[in-house]
């Protein structure tokens, strides 16, 4: 049994076999450590084999927690629910030691979604992968653990599906993993910019809390890494598309979903582009409005003493401060305080006359797009590159607004997440069973 086993699942190394002998019988015992509670192990198994008060056999026979297993076909998937296998004068017997968590893990902050699952990961290792099984219950998911740190020690686990996983990619994972030099690892965002995520422009790499989205990214082919102590798991590699798809579109209607990655899509273009175009036509070309635009624009700057970019900075400086307190704050104030704070900052800004009615408006447009990203690392990403569009407006008005955008998508097209092209709007990928190893193509 145990050489089946270890064969069936060779790559999982929270797999647990061994072989126990108390002078009368031989039992051969298996079971998925993050599965089983392993206090069940030892008081229905090991404790009553080992005083051998009675003979195990007859134990195993009278005891209803205990049931026959006569097909080997389904050991893999009595293993992954959570069962635990004993082998003995030539007979399987099961046992339910599945380590169950109920009310324990901490519910989704940072991607909630309406309709789907409310649960996060946890901080614990053990209880990560307990939830990444339950969800993804096949003997082909593989789990290697790593050691990063050369103080903190911290375990690191790759997660993949051994059928579907590109091979080029999990090789190149292990190869970063064994170059990262460092003293303390304490975050899943550290762990990020060790792997190469330091100077990009994009995030080519996801941070996620959420089982059903590693789950989902795993059946793609996709390697996920988690860490000890920390409840975020890191998946790559990661195209465009995914930072914009969330959960709830896997759960909404065709059309709902089609509306709403498109709002997305908007959004992120919106919140680029929004403060250097009002920047760059009120400066240098008002003439692409209609004159009345134009002339309510003039008119709501009438008052304003100082160019346009300057007003654009003094908003754009309020708002960014606004999130970062809404961040810092105790969650408890942090939401009253911002938006208090913001309406009174805008009222009495636009009424002292140091921004225009227009640019308060402009600053709302840009603030409310930028949280329409449904994963936090690509927003926060996004919220940077507006400030370069920004600089070309001042000097080179639509012209270097127009250069500015074309450079942000020639550094997308040419950017890469291990090996893998990284701008694609529509990045939905179609598997099918192959042998182990085998790349699957989109």
């Amino acid at each position: 049994m145990l050489n089946r086993i270890d064969l069936l699942f060779a790559q999982a190394k929270d797999l647990t076999t061994y072989r126990v002998n108390n002078d009368n019988f031989i039992i051969e015992v298996a079971y998925i450590s993050t599965l089983c509670d392993e206090s069940k192990v030892s008081d229905y198994i090991l404790v009553p084999f080992m005083k051998h008060t009675q003979p195990f056999d007859e134990i195993l026979k009278q005891n209803p927690s205990f049931n026959l297993l006569e097909d080997p076909a389904k050991w893999g998937d009595t293993l992954l629910r959570g069962f635990v296998l004993i082998h003995l004068n030539d007979k399987i017997y099961s046992l339910d030691a599945a380590r169950i968590i109920r009310n324990v893990n901490p519910q989704t902050t940072v991607e909630t979604a309406i309709l789907g699952p409310q649960v996060a990961l946890s901080e614990d290792l053990i209880d990560s992968i307990n939830i990444i099984r339950n969800r993804y219950p096949s003997p082909e998911l593989s789990i290697e653990e790593q050691t990063l740190g050369s103080m903190s020690k911290t375990r690191v686990q790759i997660i993949f599906d051994s059928r579907r996983v590109d091979p080029n990619v999990l090789s190149a994972v292990r190869e970063k993993l064994l170059s990262i030099e460092i003293d303390f690892l304490t975050a899943t965002g550290q762990l990020e910019r060790e792997l190469g995520d330091y100077y990009k422009l994009f995030p080519t790499m996801m941070i996620s809390e959420r089982p059903d989205r590693i789950c989902y990214q795993i059946q793609k082919g996709k390697v996920v890494l988690i860490m000890q102590g920390s409840m975020f798991a890191l998946i790559l590699p990661a195209t465009f598309y995914d930072f914009m798809h969330a959960v709830d579109d896997d759960y909404d209607s065709f059309w709902m979903t089609r509306f709403l990655i498109f709002l997305r899509y908007t959004g992120v273009i919106l919140t680029i582009t929004l403060p250097a175009l009002y920047v760059s036509i009120v400066s240098y070309n008002p003439e692409i409005f209609r004159v009345q635009l134009s002339f309510s624009i003039a008119g709501s700057r009438a008052a304003v003493p100082y160019p346009s970019f300057i007003e654009v900075m003094i908003m754009l400086f309020m708002i960014e401060s606004l999130i970062e307190a809404s961040v810092r704050l105790p969650k408890y104030i942090g939401s009253t305080a911002t938006t208090v704070g913001g309406l009174i900052l805008g009222q009495a800004a636009q009424q002292a006359g140091l921004v225009s009615s227009i640019m308060i408006i402009v600053t709302s447009v840009v603030a409310i797009s930028n949280f329409v990203v449904p994963v936090n690392n690509m927003s926060s990403s996004i919220r940077f590159l507006k400030y370069p569009l920004i600089a070309a407006a001042i000097f080179f008005g639509i012209t270097g607004v127009t250069i500015g955008i074309f450079v942000y998508i020639v550094y997308l097209a040419d950017l890469r997440s291990f090996g893998k092209p990284y701008f694609r709007f529509f990045g939905k990928t179609t598997h099918h069973v192959g042998d182990i190893g085998q790349v699957n193509k989109p």
